[in-house]
């Protein structure tokens, strides 16, 4: 056994590679025998992956989640930014750039769109609970567009209050409503061309609930909406720290 446990924790990286196979595996098993297909097996493994992180943390009392278990500190660095930028730029080798081009104005006005509308009911939201600071408003806002925008707002603005989870928390939901929602809707909304697809990817700008919803919907689809929330992510990045902050400060300042 001591050798076994040595073999693993040596080779956590590796090892992170069974667990994240196993667990997509029953995701996958559950997804068709269990929901019928009606919820994607990526929302049940972010599900699967929340569970993992707070029985994680409640084991080692670390702030890494599971990857605070020796065996599966691997995890850590499987669920890093690099490997995340990597998947999303391999998943748009699949997209045909002709179809980008036909998508023009209709693309860049829903990028635009989507950032600040996500932002404004985030904004909202948060002043409605109370909050009050112009820096904490626009963090959760910033979260509300998508949990990668808020943590980078927040360190943008020195902000490193509990605001900071909270805003990583609602982007986290936006993915996961996402990724139930859109296989409901998709076909009602005319979900079924690389232009709607682009346009629906520029307004929800969740990459990762993008892509498993529409993986659900229309596999074909899946490059075109995750390039386009890449996008919007992009232009959260630049946008909510400047310009939405300087907004956030004024409105906020109408309302004390």
């Amino acid at each position: 056994m001591e050798i076994i446990k040595d073999l693993v924790v040596q080779n956590s990286f590796v090892m992170s590679f069974l667990f994240i196979g196993l667990v997509m595996a029953g995701c996958e098993l559950l997804a068709n025998r269990l929901f019928r297909g009606r919820v994607h097996a990526s929302a049940i493994a972010i599900f699967a992956g929340l569970v993992a992180a707070y029985i994680g943390g409640r084991l080692t009392g670390g702030s890494k989640g599971i990857a605070d278990v020796a065996a599966f500190s691997g995890v850590g660095l499987l669920g890093s930014s690099m490997m995340r930028d990597f998947t999303i730029i391999s998943t748009s080798y699949g997209a045909d750039l002709d179809e980008f081009r036909k998508c023009g104005k209709s693309g860049v006005i829903a990028l635009f769109f989507g950032v600040l509308s996500s932002f404004v009911v985030g904004m909202l939201i948060a002043i409605a609970f109370g909050f009050r600071s112009p820096d904490e408003v626009t963090v959760i806002a910033s979260g509300a567009v998508s949990f990668i925008v808020g943590p980078v707002t927040a360190s943008t603005l020195g902000v490193t209050s509990e605001v900071v989870a909270v805003s990583i928390a609602a982007g986290v939901v936006k993915s996961i409503a996402i990724m139930i929602g859109t296989p409901i809707v998709g076909k009602y909304i005319g979900l079924t061309t690389p232009k709607a697809a682009m346009v629906y990817g520029a307004m929800m700008g969740s990459t990762s609930g993008v892509s498993a919803g529409l993986a659900a919907t229309d596999e074909t689809l899946v490059p075109y909406g995750a390039m386009m929330a890449t996008f919007y992510l992009g232009l959260g990045c630049l946008v909510c720290p400047t310009l939405f902050h300087w907004m956030c400060s004024w409105l906020v300042g109408l309302l004390v």
